[in-house]
């Protein structure tokens, strides 16, 4: 009897040694990957079904968040694997900076417009929201642009009782010195103050400078994160924010976790650009973190949840059918972005306007 208790004791001993080994294993095969990203993306990389997806592969992925602008010109990438901004311009740059080639585009957002019921209404007597196909909501960039060349102010426009406020009509953003979503509004507007044309050369950047530069001075001190005022416009409503422009991934995702209140309005300016979120692998283990971003299907179905366009259409289109999001399936009145070049000289000259910090 002894013997056999022994026997039992020596087996189930060496099975524990087993599973120690093998689990001793499977945490040291776990490889910390870091990278830095576009704030916007914080949500996505906190969420536990992506750290959980990325663990299935041996990873762990930390981030640190930063404008995109700081991505691509001052944040050292030195102890980086990846470096995940906003948008394709900054992306460009970090592979002209770091002499790289290899690039992902897991998932795109084009730029949309927060508000609310009365503000868009007051908009639509103003001709600047319009409904379009399937009744959501346009944004008429070009007429927007009319009014802040006049000054126009709230309390001015014909009308307008519910906002009637002595302030300028104007669309928060971030710091376009920073920020990729500032970035990204100054494409589009910057396309419709030349003409419906893109921006290119001294003379036309010179020609739109002074409109361009009120559009962003004349809001005062702007976050650099694109988090940052859509927070405001969801915790502090229309009296401070009316008008801001958000990844249209922002507003999306927020509905999917309910915390779009009745009134809250998604519109799309017209134009409208689509920013293309790029990561640039800076070595092996930011290229797995790429290539399972753009090919895992459970990340690319968080990314879905997120309010995230992927290359699988349905999946944001079952999204946003389920939680009942008025978006515009197929985007339509799209421009194409300046070069990075472009946009440096822009934002160069709009910031001599801020003066010394």
């Amino acid at each position: 009897m002894k013997r056999v208790l022994s026997l039992i004791l020596a087996t189930g001993l060496a099975i524990g040694v087993i599973i120690a080994i093998v689990l001793g294993r499977g945490a040291s095969d776990t490889v910390t990957v870091r990278g830095v990203i576009g704030s916007e993306k914080l949500p996505f990389f906190a969420d536990p079904a992506v750290r959980d997806a990325f663990a299935r592969h041996g990873l762990r992925v930390e981030v640190d968040p930063a404008g995109s602008r700081q991505i691509a010109t001052t944040v050292n990438l030195d102890n980086y694997a990846f470096a995940f901004p906003g948008g394709a311009p900054a992306a460009e740059q970090i592979l002209r900076r770091h002499g790289r080639t290899a690039k992902y585009a897991p998932f795109s957002t084009p730029m949309a417009i927060a508000s609310f019921q009365p503000i868009v209404d007051v908009l639509a007597g103003a001709g600047v929201a319009r409904r379009g196909a399937g009744g959501i909501w346009i944004f008429d960039v070009r007429r927007y642009l009319e009014l802040v060349e006049k000054g126009t102010r709230w309390d001015q426009i014909r009308g307008n009782t519910a906002y009637p406020v002595r302030k300028n009509v104007l669309v928060s953003t971030t710091d376009v010195r920073d920020s990729n979503s500032a970035a990204m509004y100054l494409s589009l507007v910057s396309h419709v103050a030349n003409g419906d044309a893109i921006v290119q050369g001294a003379e036309a950047e010179r020609r739109v400078l002074p409109l361009l530069s009120r559009l962003f001075l004349d809001q005062g001190y702007s976050e650099n994160s694109s988090e940052g005022p859509f927070e405001d416009y969801l915790a502090v409503g229309m009296g401070k924010t009316p008008l801001v422009c958000i990844y249209e991934a922002q507003f999306v995702g927020r509905a999917v976790t309910g915390q779009i209140r009745p009134g809250m309005v998604l519109m799309y300016p017209s134009p409208t650009v689509v920013s293309k979120h790029t990561l640039v692998p800076l070595n092996s283990g930011g290229d797995r973190v790429g290539r399972l971003l753009t090919s895992d299907p459970a990340l690319q179905q968080a990314a879905a949840r997120h309010g995230l366009r992927t290359a699988d259409a349905a999946r944001f289109a079952k999204v946003v059918a389920e939680n009942r999001v008025p978006v515009t399936a197929d985007l339509v009145d799209v421009v194409d972005t300046p070069s990075y070049g472009t946009l440096e000289n822009l934002v160069r000259g709009i910031e001599q306007g801020y003066g010394p910090p």
